[in-house]
């Protein structure tokens, strides 16, 4: 059973150990006057918390480093900042989703870097540093499934250890894993997340063989 926790205003909800900010706050409606994301970064998406359930119950290591690819609002590096203290970078195409991005870590009281790029075109030295690499919602289009295929196995040549990827469950997605399985250690399987409301969805967890 979630833990009852008081939010301190109105719009505010809380899930997994974070305060995050819905789209009818007076700050997010405030940045949405200035800054208009244009590749789905309009919200949290319900992925994210599928993602936060199973790190929840699968974590990562305290203090690592960690780069969310395609994050949107970047709820889930929020949570990993707050929950396992992970040095995170929230990596989207669309610079105007930072904003919002910051305005979640400073809620959160924690640091997460921002990065402009697509997440597809990483490179090996971009992603060397890393330990995990983290998304949800980011295999929506056809033409995604082989530019992170290929992104996954670069981060796993590079030597991050795991790479975990939430989805509703669309046939791109699972295109995706059927590639992953071919060539890496990839575990696939059904979750869902019971805050702040319940979500359904995939979550694959690929570790090189």
């Amino acid at each position: 059973m979630p833990r009852l926790q008081r939010v301190p205003e109105a719009n505010v909800e809380y899930a997994y150990g974070i305060y995050l900010l819905n789209t009818k706050h007076r700050l997010i409606k405030t940045l949405r006057k200035r800054y208009q994301p244009s590749i789905h970064g309009h919200r949290t998406w319900g992925s994210s918390f599928v993602l936060m359930d199973y790190l929840t119950h699968n974590g990562i290591r305290r203090g690592v480093k960690g780069m969310e690819v395609g994050c949107g609002w970047g709820p889930a590096s929020v949570f990993c900042a707050r929950e396992f203290k992970a040095k995170m970078t929230a990596v989207d195409l669309d610079s105007a989703v930072f904003p919002f991005v910051d305005v979640l870590a400073e809620l959160n009281a924690v640091n997460v870097k921002t990065r402009k790029a697509d997440f597809t075109k990483l490179k090996k030295a971009d992603l060397a540093d890393q330990q995990y690499l983290i998304g949800s919602d980011i295999c929506f289009w056809d033409s995604l499934v082989k530019p992170l295929a290929r992104l996954v196995n670069r981060a796993l040549s590079a030597g991050v250890k795991r790479v975990i990827i939430t989805d509703p469950g669309r046939p791109t997605f699972y295109e995706f894993c059927d590639m992953m399985a071919q060539k890496h250690d990839a575990r696939l399987q059904e979750w869902y997340a019971i805050e702040p409301e319940r979500f359904e969805g995939e979550v694959i967890d690929i570790r090189a063989k």
